[in-house]
């Protein structure tokens, strides 16, 4: 089980390829904050939802100086399909190892329709300008999470 990452804490960091297979690195976005947010499987209600609504309230985001990285499980291709169908502008990382899940803590035992199981807890990481956590959100609903996430940063939504 791993550990859940706290406020102050550096954020671990990773190198992933995108949905084009072009490695992207948390490094890359020293300087910029970013919300990293884990979910569960492309192309699912739930996920299809959420990434949406990053896409929809991306300019919102932007402009308040923060970048989008979502990272699930699924391959590299998938990913592109996810991208594809659904018009998707957030950079999106593959994770297939689970590793940067794990170091996230967004990988192990959760709720399922009344049973454990272990999987990825959609999750949204914080990071800011020097790489630290500023904020570590767990169990987050798909629905409604980036209306909330505006209104907690204090971003006017799109």
């Amino acid at each position: 089980m791993s550990e859940r990452l706290q406020a102050g804490d550096t954020a671990p960091a990773f190198t992933l390829p995108d949905a084009d297979g072009k490695q992207v690195s948390l490094a890359d976005h020293l300087g910029r904050k970013v919300i990293v947010y884990f979910y569960p499987a492309a192309l699912t209600p739930g996920c299809t939802t959420q990434a949406c609504d990053f896409t929809d309230n991306l300019e919102a985001f932007s402009g308040a100086g923060y970048e989008v990285i979502g990272i699930s499980p699924d391959k590299p291709e998938k990913l592109g399909k996810f991208r594809e169908t659904e018009d998707l502008k957030v950079t999106l990382l593959a994770d297939e190892d689970k590793s940067v899940l794990e170091a996230y803590g967004a990988f192990g035992e959760k709720k399922l329709y009344g049973k454990t199981v272990v999987g990825v807890i959609r999750s949204t990481v914080i990071v800011d300008e020097q790489g630290k956590v500023e904020h570590a959100l767990y169990n987050v609903k798909a629905t409604g999470h980036v209306a909330k996430l505006l209104r907690d940063l204090k971003i006017a939504a799109a």
